[in-house]
């Protein structure tokens, strides 16, 4: 007698949920938002300055390695976000690694734009440009092209130079939170 058992069949994957506030939203949009709200992403601070020399910036869990030679990075950004006019006028910005103990500054850098340059977490750096204190690095990086994409935009830096602090885990954006590597949902 043949005793072989196999495996039970796999389940169907789960329906796609209404998305919370909206439960109306198209099929498509409820399906990539519920993907990548589960799709975990290292933050970054992205700082620049307007042409009157005040401070912008924002969190990005869309920074990406690009090229190393030549050292090159992208970050995407809706072109309605306060930054953005900033971004098109300057050349230039900082691109800010953050770790856990950064948590409190990723949170006020996406919170009212008027409180995000308040307080002793930042100084003026190279070009002017707001440098965030006590990250794990930041890279001052030159814009070589900002493309369009609906009401989006890819941009491509360039890395001139930069500046390492202390290691740390890194923080990470999941389910709509900050989260240190290793918090259960």
């Amino acid at each position: 007698m043949n005793d072989t058992t196999s495996p039970p069949p796999p389940r169907p994957p789960a329906a796609i949920p209404p998305l919370e506030g909206d439960p109306h939203a198209p099929v498509d949009l409820a399906a990539f938002k519920h993907a990548f709200r589960r799709h975990a992403s290292g933050v970054a601070v992205i700082t620049s300055a307007r042409t009157d020399g005040t401070p912008v910036g924002f969190t990005a869990t869309s920074l990406a390695s690009l090229s190393a030679v030549p050292p090159l990075a992208t970050f995407n950004m809706a072109r309605s976000a306060s930054a953005w006019p900033a971004i098109m006028e300057n050349d230039r910005v900082v691109i800010h690694m953050l770790g856990v103990r950064n948590r409190s500054v990723a949170e006020k850098l996406s919170g009212p734009n008027e409180q995000r340059f308040d307080g002793d977490h930042w100084y003026r750096g190279p070009y002017g440009l707001p440098v965030l204190r006590d990250v794990t690095s930041w890279m001052v990086g030159r814009i070589i092209e900002r493309v369009q994409v609906h009401n989006n935009a890819v941009v491509v830096v360039q890395i001139e130079e930069g500046g390492m602090g202390e290691d740390d885990q890194a923080l990470l954006y999941h389910e709509r939170t900050y989260r240190v590597p290793g918090d259960r949902v």
